[in-house]
């Protein structure tokens, strides 16, 4: 028998996820383990919650039921730890678990995969904040037009759902213009306008958008997409290819990898899988199998 511990986004798979995380919750007890839900009102307690059970040795395993956001949340609970993360995927994008091979929108499927799973280390992106405090993600961090438009969105309590981000896309675009940034990719210094620059630890984002369709969360690397400076009928004729991954190649794009990136960019807050990050400027570097997973 295990200890697991469990978070639920109950807002999760369109407002859905508090009857999908009893479902959860319940598969879990019928397979004959101990269940602590340490779920809260916010990620922020919920991290306390889920950091405090392993401290004090009260899990073997930590499970969330969410999207990539619990992913995320997940990952900086268990990251640096021997404790596994295992991941119900009842989320909108649910890129993490994709790029896994994990059940979708299934939290009984999901439940007895992860239980059947063995354990799996995958790297980790890492920023320091000027307190010292780490900061982590699993999937893609994004500083650029991308960005802007998930600020521009969470700011807004209506609509719900994908909606919201393709109105405040739409509200965004029309007086977009390149920003300027300074990159600096290990040894390597880039002082260039662009359009869109996202760090991937994995090869998808924003529900299975394809930045950088080579990257691999196993591979002690990060990789880097740029969007050169462009006009905005360029960027739409580019930035659509995203979806499938035939941007790589594109004149307007550079993709480069790294172990250790800086990026310097004026008025831009990060994002990193879907949940808001740091502003820039940031430094993020990759630490090699920093996380355990079931997959």
């Amino acid at each position: 028998m295990k200890r697991i511990g469990v978070i639920v986004n109950p807002t999760a798979g369109k407002n859905t996820g508090a009857r999908l995380g009893r479902t959860a919750i319940a598969t879990l007890k019928q397979s004959g383990h101990s269940v602590l839900d340490l779920s809260a009102a916010d990620a922020s307690r919920a991290r306390a919650r889920g950091r405090a059970a392993i401290d004090a040795g009260m899990i073997d395993t930590l499970v969330v039921v969410g999207g990539d956001g619990m992913t995320h949340l997940g990952a900086n609970i268990c990251a640096g730890t021997d404790i596994p993360l295992g991941i119900v995927a009842v989320g909108t994008g649910n890129d993490v678990a994709r790029t896994l091979a994990l059940p979708v929108r299934d939290p009984a499927a999901g439940v007895r995969h992860l239980l059947g799973g063995t354990v799996r280390r995958l790297d980790l992106a890492r920023h320091l904040t000027a307190h010292g405090e780490e900061r982590w993600f699993i999937g893609v961090l994004g500083a650029g037009f991308d960005a802007i438009v998930n600020e521009r969105a969470n700011r807004w309590s209506w609509p719900k759902g994908p909606m919201r981000y393709t109105l405040a896309m739409v509200r965004e675009l029309p007086g977009f213009r390149a920003l300027p940034y300074r990159i600096v990719l290990d040894d390597e210094v880039l002082d260039m306008r662009a359009m869109l620059v996202a760090i991937a630890n994995g090869p998808s984002y924003g529900g299975g958008m394809q930045v950088a369709p080579d990257a691999r969360f196993d591979d002690g690397l990060l990789d880097v997409l740029i969007v050169r400076e462009t006009s905005i009928p360029g960027f739409l004729k580019v930035f659509p290819r995203v979806f499938k991954g035939t941007h790589v190649g594109h004149d307007l794009t550079i993709l480069r990898r790294a172990r250790r990136i800086r990026l310097e960019a004026p008025g831009i807050v990060t994002y990193a899988d879907g949940e808001r990050f740091a502003p820039l400027p940031l430094t993020v570097e990759v630490v090699p199998g920093a996380l355990a997973v079931l997959a």
